[in-house]
């Protein structure tokens, strides 16, 4: 959080939950509403952060975004999903590196159906 907090973000909300999904971070970016996923690895085994943001977890932060913003009704502010991938050396601790952490704004568009 801090990370996004010195790059300007205004956190709203952590961890909005609903039946259906969930959304790491709501924030303010200079007036545009951003909806954060945070992803976090050790290593690259799995593949990179960033991988893992499938299209079935954009469906459903779409969902959760479009009942938030409806929620609090902020229908007539832009908005957009970023992606923050967090990435930690395999076999090291964040004392001998810290991770290495990036941030992809508007890392994909509202994604609808099934």
């Amino acid at each position: 959080m801090s990370y996004l907090q010195a790059r300007g973000y205004t956190i709203i909300v952590c961890n909005y939950r609903l039946s259906f999904g969930e959304i790491d971070i709501i924030a303010d970016d200079g007036g545009t509403l951003v909806f954060v996923e945070v992803k976090t690895r050790v290593g690259t085994s799995f593949g990179p952060p960033f991988e893992s943001v499938t299209l079935h977890k954009q469906r459903q932060m779409s969902k959760v975004a479009l009942e938030y913003i409806g929620r609090h009704g902020l229908a007539d502010r832009p908005a957009r999903f970023d992606v923050v991938g967090i990435l930690f050396p395999a076999g090291e601790t964040t004392a001998s590196r810290p991770p290495k952490v990036e941030v992809v704004k508007d890392a994909f568009n509202l994604c609808y159906g099934v």
